[in-house]
């Protein structure tokens, strides 16, 4: 069974994107898409990125256990909220601090906002910054807009039906994309 590493990339004071990593953590684990483990950004408090994780002399260990976790994983869902039109920096952070661990690592973004557009604005930014990395961006995305009334505090969807059979093409894209990587390898 493949492993989906979730990402939530917001490490705000009052994020509601993390409903949206819980929804898919439950949706992945209930419906037996695959093994799934979320990689909450706001556990890490990552310094400030000044160096590649392979250049450091004496890395953090959550550093190298974030490594290790990334490393591990057949496929990658960050979840990130958009801010002023791009993602956050904690995300970037994470993005850059690694290099070969994104290699041929198949990544699915779903991009979330508090108004109408659902993050579209910061996807061409997104990914372009894994494309230059070497990972591989799902076609399928999953934009989340209004999501304070779209998800509640536990990650339980306004429309169950209409979410969970956006989740299901999203991920069939996803796990796709991990089975090709893995018939290549």
């Amino acid at each position: 069974m493949h492993k989906i590493l979730v990402i939530s990339a917001s490490v705000r004071t009052g994020r509601k994107s993390n409903r949206v990593a819980t929804f898919f953590m439950n949706y992945i684990k209930n419906n037996n898409v695959a093994e799934a483990e979320l990689l909450d950004l706001d556990e890490y408090n990552f310094p400030l990125f000044d160096e590649r994780l392979k250049f450091l002399k004496e890395p953090p260990a959550n550093l190298v256990e974030y490594s290790n976790r990334v490393k591990a994983a057949d496929g990658i869902l960050i979840v990130t909220p958009e801010y002023n039109g791009g993602y956050p920096a904690s995300l970037k952070n994470a993005i850059d601090v690694l290099i070969e661990e994104w290699k041929h690592k198949p990544v699915a973004i779903s991009t979330v906002s508090a108004g109408p557009f659902g993050g579209n604005n910061m996807i061409p930014s997104l990914q372009f910054s894994l494309w230059k990395i070497g990972a591989l961006t799902v076609p399928a995305l999953f934009p989340v807009a209004m999501v304070e009334k779209s998800y509640d505090e536990n990650g339980v969807p306004a429309d169950k039906e209409g979410t969970e059979k956006r989740a299901a093409g999203f991920l069939k894209e996803l796990v796709w994309c991990m089975d090709a990587v893995k018939k290549m390898q």
